[in-house]
């Protein structure tokens, strides 16, 4: 079954509903661990760099976004982690997830910049197409 499971997550609606699935599937399987990719876009990642103070408010700022995520495995007792990479979130997505060998992939269907994803295609789009295990798409 699914025990190793990669939730993507940017800290949206679609993504807070992702994690609801993933909590519901890694529950069947006791071994499982759900893995937590946050992927800092880099345009975003420099404005957010230019508008913080320090390092730590930065980090700080963005674990904020996942923090409904994280309670919610909190309270549900399932085990997992978060990962923060650097770089366009459809092949960094794809490329951490063929390299670590996970089970299935959960992503929602629409993240935080939706004007990107009409002009270049979804996250969820290019997941879909290019990881080489099960993907699940939440909407």
């Amino acid at each position: 079954m699914y025990k190793k499971i990669l939730l993507a997550v940017d800290g949206s609606t679609h993504s807070e509903r992702s994690a609801d699935h993933a909590i519901m599937l890694a529950s069947l399987v006791p071994e499982s661990i759900v893995e937590c990719i946050y992927v800092l876009d880099y345009s975003r990642a420099k404005s957010e760099v230019l508008h913080s103070t320090s390092s730590a408010q930065l980090e700080s700022d963005r674990r904020k976004k996942l923090k409904n995520i994280e309670e919610k495995f909190k309270t549900s007792d399932i085990p997992y982690k978060v990962t923060m990479k650097h770089g366009d979130p459809g092949p960094m997505i794809v490329s951490y997830a063929n390299d670590h060998g996970f089970d299935i992939v959960i992503v929602g269907s629409r993240g935080l910049n939706s004007l990107q994803e009409m002009v270049l295609g979804s996250v969820s789009h290019k997941v879909a197409k290019r990881v080489n295990c099960p993907v699940m798409i939440v909407k």
